[in-house]
């Protein structure tokens, strides 16, 4: 059940010697969500649910040569790419089928593993509004997308949830339910998620595992999130600046990380970030 724990509301300046702005000492934690909470206000739910409708994020196209040495080894029909013919693998096929076709001829090429992505989302009292339908939208989108790929997703304050584990079965719609029902509230804690997002994908491959960070980044509790984002295979910020946010912080996580940093100010942006940032 959400709880505020004491000290939650505690806002002040960074103490002496910190590297982040607002950053502290004060722990966070994994809390389970009511099963039987109330559900998301109605209207709001409409709206993000139209928002989700409208926002499509083209999955990357299969280019073999842009993806030339990623992915395992395989046997496949051949459609243009690789020249590197499976011998054994074609005359097996060609003994069946006396008048072959292109794809009869078998190749060995590199194939693209199951993505992993881990997205975290800001729920905290700075992203009421818009802000976290437009959060929420990107959640069920993206969830979406990824459909064919393993995705977890954080919904996070200064404590988290986690929403959907990694590997487990997506349902675009009732994620999104899942995340309008988290109340905004309390402060922003950077950091914590990124442990988190971390210990998900701590055994996927690094080349195919990401986190993606929705946040305006006002970051004002936990300790200074940057060396978190330095130990993620990559991280991508998309950074709400519809409202206060913290432009420095978001690129210098964005380059910890390896990533993208992209500015969202309303929903119609987050299609094309999502786009840039697994184009790279």
């Amino acid at each position: 059940m959400l709880t505020a724990r004491p000290g939650g509301g505690r806002r002040g300046p960074a103490p002496p010697g910190s590297t982040a702005p607002g950053t502290t000492d004060e722990p966070a934690a994994l809390v389970e969500l009511p099963a039987d909470g109330p559900g998301p206000d109605p209207q709001v739910r409409a709206r993000a649910r139209q928002i989700a409708a409208r926002l499509a994020v083209p999955r990357p196209r299969h280019d073999v040569l842009t993806r030339r040495g990623a992915g395992d080894l395989a046997s496949v029909p051949y459609r243009g790419g690789s020249d590197d013919i499976d011998l054994d693998r074609t005359i097996e096929v060609l003994a069946e089928r006396p008048v072959p076709e292109d794809e009869d001829i078998v190749v060995r090429d590199r194939v693209r593993t199951r993505r992993s992505v881990v997205l975290a989302v800001d729920v905290s009292g700075s992203m009421r509004g818009e802000r976290v339908r437009t959060a929420a939208a990107t959640v069920a989108a993206l969830a979406g997308e990824l459909s064919r790929d393993d995705l977890a997703v954080l919904a996070f304050w200064s404590d988290a949830a986690v929403l959907l584990h990694l590997g487990q079965p997506v349902a675009p719609l009732t994620l999104l339910d899942q995340l309008l029902a988290v109340p905004a509230r309390g402060l922003t804690n950077v950091a914590f998620p990124l442990q988190q997002a971390a210990r998900q994908l701590a055994r996927v491959p690094a080349r195919d595992a990401r986190v993606v960070l929705l946040s305006d980044c006002v970051h004002n509790a936990g300790p200074d999130p940057r060396p978190d984002a330095a130990r993620l295979p990559r991280l991508d910020v998309l950074l709400d600046v519809s409202g206060e946010h913290d432009l420095q912080l978001g690129r210098e996580l964005a380059r910890a990380g390896r990533g993208r940093l992209t500015r969202i100010r309303t929903h119609r942006d987050v299609a094309p970030a999502l786009s840039r940032a697994f184009a790279g």
